[in-house]
C-alpha cells in the first residue's frame, strides 16, 4: 500500500512539472544578439531588361537559446529600390516585427526587376538587406547584374535582316524568318530563348561567327543560382529548318541546354523537315550542340551537310536521320553518356532510317543516301547506331574510317571501309564534356584524307595524316 501511495505521489509531481513547463513562456532576448544570414552576398546574374523579375532566397537565422523579434528586415534604399522582398506572406520594400524561435530561421523571398535604359552594356544594380535586432543592423550586400537587349515577341522577320553584335538578341514566344527572306547573323552575338520559344526558318539563316566569337543560342534564364549554377536540357525549344528553306548556314554556333518540346511535336536542338530532291538545305561547320533534352539533330528527308561538329549529351538521338533524305558527315562526334538529368537508356545516339512509323500500320519512306567519313559514334549503350530500311526505298549508307561503338554486327547493307568497332576513344574527360583524344587514343591520325576541311572545332589545322571526329587532339 505504501508503495502505491509513492508511485501516485510521483505520477502527480510528474503531472504538475510537465503542467508547469508548459505553461511557461519562452524569454524573449530584449538586448543584444546576433543574426546569421544563409549567404553573405545575394547575387543575381544577368537579368534582362523589359522582360521579367527573377527572385532568389535566404535564410535568416536565430543561433540564439531565447525566442528574438526583429523590428524590420527591409532594402537600404527602400521605395527607390530595384528589388522587393516577401518575409512570410508580406511584401514590399520594409516589413517590420518578425518573431523568430529560438534557434530557427525564416525565409526571405527577393525579387528584382530592372527597368530598360538605353545602355548597351551590362550594369549593377546594388542595395543592401538589413535587418535589425534590439537596435542593431546586420546586413548584406544585394546584387544584380542587367543588360538591355534586342526583344523579338511572337515575331516574324519578313524581310532581310542582320542582327548586329551591339546587345544581346531576347526571343519571347518564337520567332520565324519568313519564305524567301535572310536572317543574317553577325558573329559574336548572343540569342537568349524563353522557354516557350523556337527559331522557325522558313527562309534562310545564315550564322556565320568565328572561333573567338562564336554565335551562342541559349535559355534566358541567366540567374544561375535558381538552377544551382548548371545548365538544364530543355530551357528553350531549339531551330527548325521547314521544307521551303534552302542555302542555310550554321558556322561556330553554339546551341546549348535546348530540346523541349515547345510548339508542339517532337522535342529537338536542330530539326530539317525536307522533301526529296530538294537542295541543299543546311550546312553545319564547327557547330556544337550539348545537353538536348530531345534530339540533337533530326531531319526527316532533309539535305544536310556537316563538318567538324560535335552533338553530345542528348535525351533521344543525337543524330536522327528519317523517312530517307541526302547526307554528308565529315570528321563529327555524335556522342551521348547519360547525366542525371539527361537519360540515356535504351535509345541509340545514332539512328539512319529511310523510313519513319507514323502509326504501327502506317509508314512514310524516302531514298536515303548518307555518308559518314571520320565520325564518332559512342556512348554508354553497348549499341549505340541503329541502321534499318525499308525495302520500298533506297538505302544507300557508308561509314567510312569512323569510330562505331556496336557489340552487335552492323546490317551487310550497310558499306563499312576502314572503321574501328568497339575501340576505347580515350576521351580526356567525359565528366568534363571534353571529348578531345588524349594521348594513345585510336582518334588520332587514324583518318581519311578531306581535302575541304582544313581545321577542327578548337580552330586547330587538321594536317595530314587527319584524325577521327571533330578533334585533333
Amino acid at each position: 500500500m505504501k508503495n502505491s501511495r509513492a508511485i501516485i505521489g510521483m505520477l502527480i509531481s510528474a503531472i504538475v512539472l510537465i503542467g508547469f513547463n508548459a505553461c511557461k513562456k519562452e524569454t524573449l532576448l530584449t538586448s543584444g544578439g546576433t543574426l546569421r544570414f544563409s549567404t553573405d552576398t545575394l547575387s543575381f546574374d544577368t537579368v534582362f531588361t523589359e522582360y521579367a523579375s527573377f527572385t532568389m532566397e535566404l535564410k535568416i537565422y536565430n543561433p540564439q537559446s531565447q525566442k528574438i523579434s526583429l523590428s524590420n528586415v527591409r532594402l537600404e534604399k527602400g521605395t527607390q529600390s530595384y528589388f522587393s522582398l516577401n518575409v512570410d506572406g508580406q511584401s514590399g520594400n520594409s516589413i517590420s516585427q518578425i518573431e523568430v524561435a529560438a534557434n530557427d530561421s525564416f525565409y526571405v523571398f527577393a525579387t528584382v526587376k530592372i527597368d530598360p535604359t538605353n545602355d548597351n552594356n551590362p550594369f549593377i544594380i546594388e542595395d543592401r538587406l538589413i535587418a535589425t535586432l534590439n537596435g542593431n543592423e546586420f546586413s548584406i550586400p544585394v546584387y544584380a547584374y542587367g543588360q538591355n537587349a534586342h526583344y523579338l515577341r511572337d515575331s516574324v522577320i519578313s524581310q532581310d535582316m542582320t542582327w548586329v553584335n551591339d546587345r544581346p538578341y531576347v526571343i519571347l514566344h518564337s520567332a520565324a524568318v519568313d519564305v524567301g527572306k535572310t536572317l543574317t547573323i553577325q558573329p559574336g552575338c548572343r540569342i537568349y530563348m524563353h522557354q516557350d520559344s523556337r527559331l522557325y526558318v522558313l527562309g534562310r539563316l545564315l550564322a556565320q561567327g568565328t572561333k573567338q566569337d562564336s554565335i551562342i543560342f541559349q535559355g534566358n534564364r541567366l540567374d544561375r543560382g535558381y538552377f544551382g549554377y548548371q545548365g538544364y536540357p530543355g530551357e528553350w525549344g531549339g531551330i527548325y529548318f521547314d521544307s521551303s528553306s534552302t542555302g542555310n548556314v550554321l558556322d561556330w554556333v553554339v546551341l546549348r541546354n535546348c530540346g523541349n518540346n515547345a510548339g508542339g511535336g517532337l522535342p529537338f536542338a536542330i530539326e530539317v523537315f525536307g522533301k526529296q530532291g530538294s537542295p541543299t538545305q543546311l550546312t553545319l561547320q564547327h557547330t556544337l550542340v550539348e545537353n538536348s533534352i530531345g534530339y540533337g539533330l533530326i531531319s526527316f528527308s532533309g539535305n544536310i551537310t556537316a563538318q567538324n561538329s560535335l552533338f553530345h549529351t542528348c535525351g533521344a538521338q543525337a543524330l536522327a536521320l528519317l523517312q530517307g533524305g541526302n547526307y554528308r558527315f565529315d570528321n563529327c562526334d555524335f556522342i551521348i553518356y547519360g547525366t542525371n538529368k539527361v537519360s540515356h537508356i535504351n535509345q541509340p545516339t545514332v539512328a539512319v532510317l529511310n523510313y519513319f512509323d507514323i502509326t504501327q500500320t502506317t509508314r512514310l519512306v524516302g531514298d536515303l543516301t548518307a555518308q559518314f567519313n571520320n565520325c564518332v559514334i559512342d556512348g554508354s549503350l553497348e549499341n549505340e547506331l541503329f541502321c534499318n530500311r525499308s525495302d520500298a526505298a533506297g538505302y544507300q549508307v557508308s561509314f567510312n574510317h569512323c569510330l562505331i561503338k556496336s557489340k552487335d554486327p552492323v546490317p551487310n547493307y550497310v558499306t563499312l571501309a576502314q572503321c574501328r568497332i568497339n575501340e576505347n576513344p580515350l576521351y580526356k574527360d567525359i565528366s568534363k564534356w571534353d571529348f578531345r583524344p588524349k594521348e594513345g587514343s585510336p582518334l588520332i591520325d587514324n583518318g581519311t584524307t578531306i581535302p575541304s576541311i582544313t581545321n577542327d572545332l578548337d580552330d586547330k589545322v587538321w594536317g595530314l595524316p587527319m584524325g577521327i571526329g571533330c578533334y585533333k587532339y
